[in-house]
């Protein structure tokens, strides 16, 4: 799965059957899915696969050169590890390409039950510096991390020259509050938690109402924003909430604003940077074509040893909030 030291492997969502097929046929790498049930952080209905869908997914995908992974990325409860175990077992038994896995418990289930698995350390992990990553390498005999969204681009080809695995960075998408698997903010509202359920701000607790001219969002019964007749209203998660504190509203925990790396993809491969991920497992197959192809068209000509010509990718229209930003990898906080 190594890519070419001249090669950025493009890893693109598949929250569905269908998102898979199109990713592969926009020029998808790889891609990444998970189960249908709490072992997968993108826990939500209408989303992801059963064995079934996983063996005719895995089977499409290698037909056209394109690899899968199978995100296996939340913490089972105590005394509640035979779903995990199952979700291993069958990624295994279908020839995923790896498990993207971040429970230790699981990591070492995978290890010893199955060797031939290539394993994968999920951002969920948050292992961010050499002597975390050199743990999970040593002991669970990982072949690549994805790296949390905290390190700027300097900080990131300082940690690849130490830790003798592939990085994965996040290219697009949510931006989130960059403390992967850490986030319980969600949890307190809704009772239900994106780190052992795999469900953030579900669904099933979002409400809307409209108050004046004000549309408000609610989780949970909790207000989380108002926006009036012409702002965007973003999905109503707790890190992208407005809020009164000390007499002023203001989105206290973060902006509601896309990642998007397309014009420092140059700066990313000289890093030592193995692959991209596009984040969107919750988005329609339409989204992962039209960004899957945009990435593929700006790798291949990186490859190539060309600027890539779509820096400006013209894809602010489909983020959260319409706005893009480079996160942490151009960072000017200390």
């Amino acid at each position: 799965m190594s890519a070419s030291p001249s090669y950025l492997e493009l890893v693109c969502p598949a929250g569905t059957p269908t998102a898979l097929r199109a990713a592969v046929d926009a020029g998808a790498d790889t891609v990444y899915c998970g189960f249908r049930n709490e072992t997968n952080a993108r826990n939500y209905p209408g989303l992801n696969f059963d064995a079934g869908e996983l063996e005719d997914g895995i089977a499409y995908a290698h037909e056209r050169d394109c690899k899968v992974l199978v995100a296996i990325n939340t913490f089972p409860r105590a005394g509640n590890l035979k779903l995990w175990h199952e979700a291993v077992d069958i990624a295994a038994d279908l020839g995923a390409d790896a498990g993207i896995l971040a429970d230790i418990g699981v990591l070492d289930y995978a290890t010893r039950k199955h060797p031939g698995l290539r394993r994968h350390l999920s951002v969920q992990a948050a292992a961010s510096n050499p002597a975390s990553i050199a743990f999970y390498r040593d002991n669970f005999g990982i072949k690549r991390l994805v790296l949390p969204r905290i390190l700027d681009v300097g900080e990131i080809a300082a940690l690849i020259r130490q830790i003798g695995v592939e990085a994965e960075v996040f290219a697009f998408g949510n931006l989130g509050t960059m403390v992967e698997g850490r986030c319980y903010l969600s949890s307190y509202i809704t009772g239900l938690s994106p780190s052992c359920d795999g469900t953030c701000a579900p669904a099933s607790h979002v409400t809307y109402k409209e108050h004046g001219d004000q549309l408000v969002s609610c989780l949970g019964g909790m207000t989380i924003n108002s926006f009036d007749k012409l702002e965007s209203a973003a999905y109503p998660t707790p890190c992208k909430g407005r809020y009164v504190a000390r007499g002023e509203t203001s989105y206290l925990f973060e902006e509601p604003f896309g990642l998007n790396v397309m014009a420092i993809l140059p700066q990313l491969k000289a890093a030592g940077v193995t692959a991209l991920k596009i984040e969107g497992r919750q988005r329609s197959r339409a989204y992962v074509a039209e960004v899957v192809g945009k990435f593929r068209r700006a790798l291949d000509a990186l490859a190539r040893g060309e600027q890539p010509a779509e820096t400006e990718s013209g894809l602010s229209a489909i983020m959260e909030g319409g706005r893009e930003t480079f996160g942490a990898y151009k960072k000017g906080w200390r």
